[in-house]
């Protein structure tokens, strides 16, 4: 269902181009449109025609295979398969910016389909990753650390990498945190990787405003889908398959 919008959206995307050199725009109206399984059926004969052209194009995009996975991922709270995997993968990428982050931060809300078990398309990780934000670097104090994490807590969970390990109470406080296994020193400085969205502060994520010497790469090749992809295709060729587990890096008590 979600490939099919997405599929559709590139489609209309084509279609717009092509009617900007014959049409103006001369009024805009809104409506709300419920996108459920009716949209699962079969389209009309004349409109599946109508589109075939498109849909064959935007397939020949989407479809090849950049790796392959060795379980399904998908993004849940507190910790989870997939919100392992992102955040690693973006301190994994640091070595393609002179960068040695301390830990990785992504965000679920960013995580917007799960990775199937087996070979991964473009389109699997287009659908994972739409949006346009790419990687960036930034520095917090270990007191802004702290508050990072206490934020992540009260969210119930966000993607951090391997390197972290956060204890929640139930009412979802902050019990304690390491990083390396190690306390959090308040006056040291650590690096992070994330992506631009999260950098600014965003979902909640406060404490990011008083981040300091950012390294923000504005590249095609930066966008976290790209990175994303760059990385499963690393390990294709190592003749690996990607996974990711739950090893007690969000735990609840």
């Amino acid at each position: 269902m979600r490939k099919n919008i997405i599929y559709l959206g590139f489609a209309a995307s084509l279609l717009l181009l092509a009617a900007c050199s014959s049409y103006k725009v001369t009024g805009v109206q809104r409506t709300r449109t419920l996108i459920d399984a009716r949209y699962d059926k079969p389209l009309d004969s004349g409109v599946a025609a109508f589109m075939q052209p498109y849909t064959a194009e935007v397939d020949k995009l989407m479809a090849p295979v950049v790796g392959e996975s060795a379980l399904y991922m998908a993004a849940e709270r507190p910790e989870s398969t997939l919100g392992n995997l992102l955040p690693d993968i973006l301190v994994w990428a640091g070595k393609f910016y002179n960068e040695k982050p301390d830990f990785g931060v992504y965000n679920i809300g960013g995580m917007r389909a799960a990775i199937p078990e087996g070979k991964i398309t473009i389109g699997d990780i287009y659908a994972l990753a739409p949006f346009e934000n790419k990687i960036c670097f930034v520095t917090l104090t270990g007191k802004k650390v702290k508050e990072l994490f206490k934020q992540i807590a009260g969210r119930g969970g966000e993607g951090v990498s391997h390197e972290v390990k956060l204890v929640v109470s139930r009412d979802l406080k902050l019990v304690s945190a390491t990083i390396h296994d190690k306390e959090i020193d308040p006056q040291a400085k650590y690096r992070i990787a994330t992506i631009d969205y999260v950098s600014h502060g965003n979902d909640k994520m406060y404490a990011f405003k008083g981040a300091t010497d950012r390294n923000d790469p504005m590249e095609e090749k930066d966008l976290t889908r790209s990175i994303i992809m760059e990385y499963f295709k690393e390990k294709a060729a190592q003749g690996q398959k990607v996974e990711s587990k739950i090893e007690g890096r969000i735990t609840v008590e």
